[in-house]
């Protein structure tokens, strides 16, 4: 019994020591509960609930700290989440065009004379011939006669001309050196001032617009003697600076690419004006200096023959129209057959038309996609170089139907202003990539060109248009990581798992060249730009530039390079890429611009090493954007506007003709 209450008084006192505990550790809640409380009133926020979690929080973290140190973790990882996700690299964008500005230009400097006039007390032979008199006269005694550009100079004093500044620095510093007149003689134009005027009407044969070279012949019947000479030097000027405008826009193109978007990286060509001033001054043949100063290459002048023939044709009544949107495949019906048909009988080569003629005759307008049509519609798209799939869809469509005059045209006119963006001489030896047309081709003086099929950027990572040097051939390379493509791709990935880029095969380095796990790194402050790192993909059946990539170093990481993803050179619309060009036949490329075999080229990937090899003498790379241009048998073909980048361009024509306009009339 004594032990039975023994037992019931220790357990009362364990129990009086356990309430005691509980009691002080509610006093100490209580209290911190209270002086936080005191301190949220203090600085006037409201009471609500944050008091009792932030009161919660501080008792977790004295009591509890693995569970406080999980806690701060999961927020830490929530915030980096956050932060990450609100990082992007933007991609280059297209800009608001603003037309080459034309202001107004004094010809008040050449007013000034330079000769004085023929002294009136100059004795005179015995015909009265003032000139043989002063010939006779000492040296600084008699003064020169004055010409006929002297006479008008005093005109210029209050006189200015609308222009683009260049043209108007060429002005004055040409006439300062040669005060003479060129297309006036006798106060009247001359035949060559007439040449002038009719070649530069003509302007549009190679797709620029007369308007802007327009120059009004003054009537001088009725005039005073100084209004003669007024009007006279007046239209000298005008008509030179029209020339010269001309000039310009004939060498270097109407438009500065760069204005129209970040994705031109094309330097404006210098001209010398003054020195085409001289040209056009010194000669007779107005017309045939005047083409001389568009570019000469073979494929402008392809372009301009083809714009020839294009506006001597008249829009074709019979057009055939397939319905927009259309798509077909074997076995399917559509109303839009009968039209199909009709393209291919049309448009279709007599070759194929003859393999075909049974079918073609014995269609009766039928909507059922029989084989025997699709057979004929996959002739016809090898014949189109597209995918032979029997598939009529929109490239198949186009390639049918055709374009009408009228776009086939516009392109045309948009080639040559593009080339003239282009250095005249593209070289005997270079590669020329042509993103429309989703073809890369090299060529050389004496060698077969080789062409081949191309992937460049999709619409949001578009290619640059630009031009540079071919430098290096890497074999087995690596892939190093674009910044853009590390914060935009590869950040998300990383925010849910740190060691994405270890498990997923990449290497990760400092600046310094020190390699460190991906989990280690701060991937925000990367993606803010705080802090370097240096990601690349190692060589491998994987790696995301196959086996061999062909550098030509800028400033937009653009190169060629193999691919794992072969299938899409089976695509007919080839835009899949980050910006780089993926080549269909790597090998035979690189082959081609080191001068070697393709089996070299194996031979040297088979070693499993990755090693450069520099490419010998100069060979310039054309990363362009051509919506028409020259096949190799010297025909024009259009191709599809993969960026709108047409339209951008004439928007930037649009705002240069009303720029024009605008500065003509005032």
């Amino acid at each position: 019994m004594r032990a039975i209450e023994k037992e019931s008084r220790s357990e009362a006192g364990q129990n009086t020591k356990s309430g005691i505990r509980w009691r002080a550790k509610k006093v100490v809640f209580g209290s911190l509960k209270a002086g936080l409380m005191a301190s949220v009133l203090a600085t006037g926020l409201s009471a609500v609930s944050i008091p009792e979690a932030s009161a919660q929080g501080l008792f977790q973290r004295i009591f509890n700290p693995e569970a406080h140190r999980r806690q701060q973790e999961r927020e830490r990882q929530e915030y980096r989440q956050q932060k990450i996700k609100s990082v992007r690299v933007s991609a280059p964008r297209y800009l608001t065009y603003k037309a080459d500005a034309w202001k107004a230009v004094s010809l008040a400097p050449l007013s000034e004379k330079k000769t004085a006039e023929l002294s009136s007390d100059l004795p005179a032979d015995a015909d009265g011939d003032a000139t043989a008199a002063s010939d006779a006269t000492p040296a600084g005694e008699a003064s020169a006669v004055l010409t006929a550009f002297d006479k008008a100079r005093p005109a210029l004093k209050d006189m200015k001309l609308m222009a683009l500044p260049e043209i108007g620095e060429a002005l004055i510093a040409y006439y300062r050196e040669h005060p003479d007149f060129i297309w006036v003689e006798d106060s009247r134009p001359t035949s060559r001032a007439q040449a002038l005027i009719s070649e530069l009407g003509n302007a549009s044969k190679y797709g620029l617009d007369p308007a802007d070279y327009a120059v009004t012949v003054p009537v001088f019947d009725g005039l005073s003697p100084e209004e003669v000479q007024a009007a006279a030097i007046r239209f000298e000027m005008d008509l030179s600076a029209a020339a010269l405008t001309y000039v310009l826009d004939a060498e270097r193109g109407r438009i500065d690419p760069n204005g129209i978007s970040q994705y031109h990286d094309l330097p404006r060509h210098d001209v010398d004006l003054v020195a085409a001033l001289e040209t056009l001054a010194g000669t007779v043949l107005i017309k045939t200096k005047l083409a001389g100063f568009h570019p000469q290459n073979d494929h402008f002048k392809a372009l301009t023959a083809e714009l020839a023939r294009l506006k001597a044709e008249d829009e074709e009544a019979d057009q055939i129209v397939i319905a927009p949107g259309t798509f077909l495949k074997a076995g399917k019906s559509s109303p839009e057959l009968k039209n199909i048909v009709a393209a291919i009988a049309k448009n279709g080569s007599e070759a194929l038309k003859a393999d075909h003629a049974a079918v073609l005759e014995a269609y009766d307008g039928a909507e059922l996609y029989t084989p025997e049509l699709v057979s004929l519609v996959k002739a016809f798209q090898k014949e189109a170089k597209l995918t032979p799939d029997g598939i009529v869809g929109k490239n198949t469509i186009r390639a049918m139907v055709g374009e009408t005059n009228a776009a086939k045209i516009a392109k045309v006119e948009l080639a040559m202003e593009r080339s003239r963006w282009l250095p005249e001489d593209l070289g005997q030896r270079k590669v020329f990539i042509n993103q429309p047309a989703f073809t890369a081709t090299y060529s050389a003086e004496g060698e077969a060109p080789l062409s081949m099929r191309v992937v460049v950027g999709k619409k949001s990572n578009q290619t640059n248009f630009f031009y540079d040097n071919i430098e290096i051939v890497e074999y087995n390379p690596y892939w190093g990581v674009p910044y853009s493509i590390i914060v935009n791709e590869m950040l998300p990935k990383l925010a849910q798992n740190p060691s994405y880029l270890d498990q997923a095969g990449y290497e990760v380095t400092t600046p310094g060249g020190r390699q460190v796990s991906s989990a280690s790194v701060d991937w925000y402050a990367v993606a803010s730009k705080q802090q370097s790192i240096n990601v690349r993909q190692y060589p491998g059946r994987s790696n995301a530039l196959g086996e061999v990539k062909i550098l030509f170093p800028n400033r937009h990481h653009i190169y060629m390079h193999d691919t794992p993803a072969k299938n899409l050179f089976n695509k007919d619309m080839r835009a899949f890429s980050h910006g780089c060009i993926r080549l269909h036949d790597p090998k035979a490329m690189a082959a081609a611009v080191l001068g070697k075999s393709k089996g070299y080229v194996a031979g040297r990937i088979a070693q499993g090493q990755n090693e450069q090899e520099r490419v010998a003498g100069d060979l310039p790379v054309y990363v362009s954007y051509f919506t028409a241009w020259p096949e190799e048998n010297g025909e024009i073909a259009y191709f599809n506007d993969i960026y709108d980048r047409d339209r951008y361009l004439l928007t930037a024509l649009e705002k240069t003709k009303t720029a024009r306009e605008k500065a003509r009339a005032s």
